[in-house]
């Protein structure tokens, strides 16, 4: 199932700078705009707003929209009540305009499915605890081999050390890289701890560079799944 992201904000500029952050991690994700009152102003337009579902939805199963003021979010509402065919096709997230965005677009290109889109959206709302501070290592050490751990009926758990590379550290770009890496493998992986498939987590441990950083994962492709996400970091995710 495909699914689409749309965007209502009062400001054009707000909407299209979310898009291109969005399109930056999920450049496959059908990303549209909804912004304005139609005139170039502040505020926000039903028209526009049906224009962009009609322009979004031909091309998509599904579509999770994202709003970023209380009337924004009541224009919205109104173009579902005036047609209600789109109920089983479009879904009004109650999440962050931005952190949902990013969450949404990530759980989108990982092939979610509308309801996991959603769900990815709104949980982009919840508190993320406090990261404990990683040890520094010095930037020169290599990178461990995938060491396995424990096994059992499903799967070995294997982990690796690796030092981040590139300058600006774990930021929103290397970790959608590294989330949509880890959520082609069927068992969980993490990095320090936490869920290597969600970008907020991994943007939230404020990775910088020459940190070095614990990859782990569990089951048949355990050992694939670290060697991927140590490689990309190694790798310097192609800023380096």
């Amino acid at each position: 199932m495909s699914v689409g992201l749309l965007l209502v904000s009062h400001s054009t500029r707000l909407a299209e700078g979310a898009v291109e952050l969005a399109r930056e991690m999920a450049p496959d994700v059908v990303l549209e705009s909804g912004a304005g009152d139609g005139d170039g102003g502040l505020g926000t337009s039903l028209e526009v707003v049906q224009d962009a579902l009609g322009h979004a939805l031909p091309r998509v199963d599904g579509v999770v929209v994202l709003a970023d003021l209380g009337s924004a979010v009541l224009t919205v509402e109104t173009a579902l009540e005036l047609d209600a065919d789109l109920a089983d096709r479009v879904r009004l997230a109650d999440a962050p305009f931005v952190e949902g965005t990013v969450a949404a677009a990530v759980a989108a290109q990982q092939g979610g499915d509308l309801d996991a889109v959603l769900a990815a959206a709104e949980g982009a709302g919840a508190p993320v605890a406090p990261p404990v501070a990683p040890p520094v290592a010095p930037p020169v050490a290599p990178p461990t081999a995938p060491t396995p751990e424990a096994s059992d009926a499903g799967g070995e758990t294997v982990s690796a050390r690796v030092v981040i590379r590139n300058p600006l550290g774990l930021h929103a770009r290397p970790a959608a890289v590294v989330a949509r890496a880890a959520a082609a493998f069927g068992g969980p992986v993490t990095l320090q701890g936490v869920d290597a498939t969600s970008v907020l987590q991994l943007m939230a441990l404020g990775t910088a560079a020459g940190t070095e950083v614990e990859v782990a994962a569990h089951g048949a492709d355990a050992r694939d799944a670290v060697a991927t996400v140590v490689g990309l970091i190694e790798g310097g995710f192609g800023e380096v």
